[in-house]
């Protein structure tokens, strides 16, 4: 193995983890990191196949076994936030889940990323802002001063965030969404991709449209949810 650069295995062979493993060649041709290894995945038609050139190496569960840093790399939110489920399973320390930035990526020098976390070309974060663990933020999306994303958020693509949003854990922002300044997305909400959001969402809810309105209530049992299987 080449000097400095550590074995990686990612976690979910979907449509994420293929973008992370393109991410991760990135990282490398800027500057030799990681040696992808393979996926993970509990999908069993899976088992024995390869996927954008890696191998699926089992399923979740052996990940806490091997010897290597570990990507969690799923985002449905259909099904709550899997990361958090998987991140629960496996008890990993935080060494074995490295943070992930894109090259591309400009983050002013006030900004601090927890560990787990997955950034895509395009990201910008201006000053003081903060991201948690295990935060995925798709590419060209903006967070200005004093954003707060907590652990497990999800952020598509092209959203942008007013300063001062807080972000509560598990919530999703679909793709385009705007957040206005100073308001919080709750827990566990979902905000529709292109929705204008003027006012707080709470936790749990799926609010839509520009001005975004609740569509309907999404309470749901996130024991329950995090309970479930785990795949991409």
């Amino acid at each position: 193995m080449t000097a400095g650069v550590r074995d990686l295995a990612l976690i979910g062979a979907g449509g994420l983890g293929r973008e992370t493993a393109e991410l991760v060649h990135a990282i490398n041709a800027d500057l030799p990191t990681w040696r992808l290894v393979g996926f993970y995945d509990d999908d069993p038609a899976l088992q024995g196949t390869s996927i954008a050139g890696l191998p699926v190496l089992g399923p979740v569960a052996d990940a806490a076994r091997a010897d290597v840093a570990v990507a969690i790399c799923t985002a449905r939110p259909a099904i709550g936030c899997s990361r958090a489920r998987i991140a629960a399973s496996l008890d990993l320390e935080p060494g074995r889940v490295p943070t992930l930035m894109h090259p591309s990526a400009a983050l002013g020098a006030s900004t601090v990323v927890g560990a787990g976390s997955i950034l895509f070309a395009g990201v910008v974060a201006t000053a003081d802002v903060t991201v948690g663990a295990h935060v995925v933020v798709m590419p060209h999306t903006v967070l200005t001063h004093d954003d707060q994303i907590d652990d497990f958020v999800t952020i598509a693509s092209g959203v942008r965030l007013g300063g001062g949003v807080h972000v509560e854990r598990e919530a999703y922002l679909g793709a385009g969404a705007m957040i206005r300044e100073g308001l919080r997305i709750g827990e566990a909400a979902l905000v529709g991709m292109g929705s204008v959001v003027l006012h707080d969402v709470p936790a749990r809810e799926t609010w839509v449209g520009a001005p975004a309105r609740p569509l309907r209530s999404a309470s749901v049992d996130l024991d329950a949810l995090r309970s479930g299987s785990v795949t991409a």
